[in-house]
């Protein structure tokens, strides 16, 4: 089997194991992180109705510096709108993606903003 493909059947078993013990609701939603090469993207999602409440990502941001820097600042926005639209309580769903750098920065970023994680 190609390396390439047994990389991604294990991400996406690390993503199954992580999600099968995370729920979102409409008072605590599940916050979603994707992370590509260049950008990252948060959303809270509502599991119970399957919708996507707000979402967040460096598309957004215009400032230049580091990908962790950038993670920050889209934490930081996304924690803006969570308070805009009254939540302050949130699941957050690594994905299969380990708690270091960006992931670990949207989630400080959260957290300094005051919102429970």
């Amino acid at each position: 089997m190609n390396k390439i493909i047994k990389n991604n059947i294990r991400a996406e078993r690390r993503a199954k194991r992580t999600r099968a013990k995370l729920f979102g609701t409409a008072e605590r939603p599940r916050l979603s992180i994707f992370r590509s090469n260049q950008h990252i993207y948060a959303q809270l999602i509502n599991d119970e109705l399957g919708k996507t409440i707000l979402s967040a990502s460096t598309h957004e941001i215009e400032k230049k510096g580091t990908k962790v820097e950038k993670s920050m600042l889209v934490g930081e926005l996304l924690a803006k709108k969570a308070k805009e639209a009254g939540v302050a309580a949130m699941v957050f769903d690594r994905g299969s993606y380990r708690y270091h750098g960006r992931v670990k920065g949207v989630a400080e970023a959260l957290r300094n903003s005051g919102i429970n994680i």
